[in-house]
């Protein structure tokens, strides 16, 4: 089960940095640029990874699906374990995003970019980017427990394990 974790987390962890990326470089004001796409792409992601790897998303989602006394497989707790796993990566990809974009402007512009306060830039970012990367956990976990399941050859249903073909 340790397996399926690790592969749960690595696509989450992508996915999360693609449409987060993607996002802060769509609504930053200057049109999509390829460049600070792909930085913030690769740094996103290895912040992600380093989440997933640090943090028991899964005890944690479980966790706090107890404490409030849901079904595990239910839509109530579905909707809260999205939520749980929104707010632990989503303010830490943020808050890491907009220091490197503050950066690299400030170098590209040799100091000279005027730029918003960090906290107006952080708060717009983040009430964004908490409301995307929700909406894109509740869509892609099912989806990827699914195929986390299946190539870590893993049967969900808890019989023998699936054949790897």
């Amino acid at each position: 089960m340790k397996k399926v974790g690790i592969i749960m987390s690595v696509l989450m962890g992508v996915t999360l940095s693609f449409c987060l990326s993607l996002t802060g470089n769509l609504t930053s004001g200057e049109g999509f640029q390829l460049v600070p796409f792909l930085l913030s792409f690769a740094a996103s992601t290895v912040i992600s990874l380093i989440i997933g790897i640090i943090i028991p998303m899964k005890k944690v989602e479980d966790g706090a699906v107890k404490a409030m006394k849901l079904n595990e497989r239910s839509m109530p707790a579905n909707l809260v374990k999205a939520l749980v796993s929104d707010l632990i990566y989503t303010p830490v990809i943020t808050l890491a995003m907009i220091i490197l974009v503050r950066a690299l402007v400030m170098k590209m512009s040799h100091g000279h970019a005027q730029l918003p306060p960090f906290a107006v830039m952080f708060i717009k970012s983040l009430i964004i980017s908490l409301v995307v990367a929700y909406i894109i956990i509740l869509i892609v976990t099912p989806v990827f427990m699914k195929l986390s399941f299946k190539l870590a050859g893993v049967n969900p249903a808890g019989g023998p394990p699936a054949d790897k073909k």
